[in-house]
This record gives structure tokens, sequence and C-alpha cells, in this order.
């Protein structure tokens, strides 16, 4: 199964746009999104195209190909308007063995893991950051941001295929990459 992976969309039409047709392009199999997808939040500047009426309307599209969970900036009113659900902390995928805690950050990250054992994954987003590095047995994926990256990256998603993860800007370009 090829998964695509994206953070923190906030509210960006162009860079969920972006997103979409990399995700048909890809041919990926189902999309995860690790929160803050609709709103920019009161720390944020606003993003490129900021137009959360046309996100929800891409992702209602695909909305039986998409598993998401809440970002600090999702509320109920999301849910009220997104046709899949947005307003869990956390999801549990299985890739192989590799047993992948998925959450947004802002609760647990590599600082405050949740319950994990060795050779485990976390997959956050949240701080707009991209990461893959092992830290003390458990692997760290953070795919960044799509719409606002920090740090000096450029705006990025993930595709997990094949036991590798890579993280990839909007051009196609392959920005880090680790073997799960």
């Amino acid at each position: 199964m090829k998964l695509l992976i994206a953070s923190d969309i906030h509210g960006s039409a162009f860079y969920c746009r972006k997103l979409m047709e990399t995700y048909e392009k890809e041919g990926a199999d189902r999309m995860v999104l690790l929160g803050d997808i609709l709103y920019h939040g009161p720390r944020n500047d606003l993003p490129a195209e900021y137009a959360p009426k046309e996100v929800i309307r891409m992702l209602n599209e695909k909305r039986h190909e998409i598993y998401a969970v809440r970002g600090n900036c999702e509320a109920e009113v999301d849910q009220m308007v997104l046709e899949f659900p947005v307003l869990a902390d956390y999801m549990l995928l299985f890739y192989g063995e590799k047993a992948i805690y998925a959450t947004h950050g802002h609760i647990y990250h590599e600082n405050n893991l949740p319950p994990m054992k060795q050779g485990d994954v976390l997959l956050h987003g949240h701080t707009h950051l991209l990461c893959a590095q092992e830290k003390a047995g458990i692997l760290i994926l953070n795919p960044g941001s799509a719409s606002l990256p920090k740090g000096g990256n450029p705006p990025t998603y993930a595709l997990l295929e094949d036991g590798m993860f890579s993280i990839r800007d909007f051009e196609g370009n392959t920005v880090k990459e680790i073997i799960i």
C-alpha cells in the first residue's frame, strides 16, 4: 500500500490543490493527514490562497481515502464540514511488523512519547519541520508542512511505500528519506 502523508495544510487552497494533484500523480492508495487542516492559527501568517471552504471541497471529494488526526487548530466545527473523521488525537497504523503511532505532535512528540516499544514509529506534524531519524530505538518521522514550512524547508509531503519513507517537495524532489 502506498500512503501519501501530509500535515499542516492550514487552509491553503493553493497547497491543498498541489497535494491532491500529487496524490493522483503518485497513485497513492490512501492519504494520511496529521492535523491543522483548515485554520491557519493565531501564530501563523495566512498561507497562499487561504480558502478553507475550497480545501473542504477538495478533501471531501476524497473522503473515502483519507485518514486524519486532530491538530491543535481543529475544532468541532471542522468536523461539521469535513466528511471524514478529524477529531481523533491519534491513530495506530501497522506497516508490516511496525506499529506507527500517528498524531499531530502538539501533545505527543519525540520529547513526550506515547506508549511505544523499541522499533515503533512516531509519525507527527505540528512543528512544520521535516524529520526522519531514529532516536533511542524509535523512528521519528515528520513530513514537514504542506503550506507553512519552517527552518528554511520547502513545502513538503511524504510517501510511504515498500518500506521507504520519503519526504518530497512539490516539484517531486526527495528532500529526505529513511527505511522504516
